[in-house]
């Protein structure tokens, strides 16, 4: 039976809102980022690394993949860091000839006082939840997110 105007548009309109919340929500989580990254002397991509890195080792490529950049871009954004003395290149324990990232010791506690003020900042939003609204709405996000 094929879909009618009707029996489209109230689909059609709850996509659209979610999409609306979506978008609105991750104008504000950005501007969240954007300013704890600018506090700190760290572009949107530097932070993102610095999460990335939080609780893994990376090879270049991997760190690449993880946040869209090719490996020149890669190269002097790790190169950046590492003159900050934030993280520093590792031969891979497995595979020496392979470079990985790691966090240094200042570079995880910035990392982590980071994630304590992005926590902070979007605490009121999330504060609005109860912990079951809080359990579905991550699922359903990280449901949403394998599929990206």
């Amino acid at each position: 039976m094929p879909f009618t105007e009707s029996a489209t548009q109230p689909a059609q309109l709850d996509q659209q809102a979610l999409i609306d919340a979506l978008v609105r929500t991750s104008f504000v989580t950005m501007a969240v980022l954007t300013k704890i990254g600018a506090e700190h002397d760290l572009s949107l991509t530097q932070l993102r690394m610095l999460a990335i890195l939080r609780d893994r080792r990376a090879k270049m490529s991997a760190l690449a993949d993880y946040l869209g950049l090719d490996k020149s871009t890669i190269s002097g954004l790790v190169d950046r860091a590492e003159k900050r003395g934030l993280l520093q290149r590792e031969a891979n324990p497995v595979d020496g000839r392979s470079v990985e990232v790691v966090l240094t010791r200042e570079g995880t506690e910035l990392a982590a006082r980071g994630a304590t003020e992005i926590a902070g900042s979007l605490s009121p939003m999330t504060n609005t939840l109860n912990r079951a609204e809080m359990h579905r709405l991550t699922t359903l996000l990280e449901r949403m997110l394998e599929h990206h």
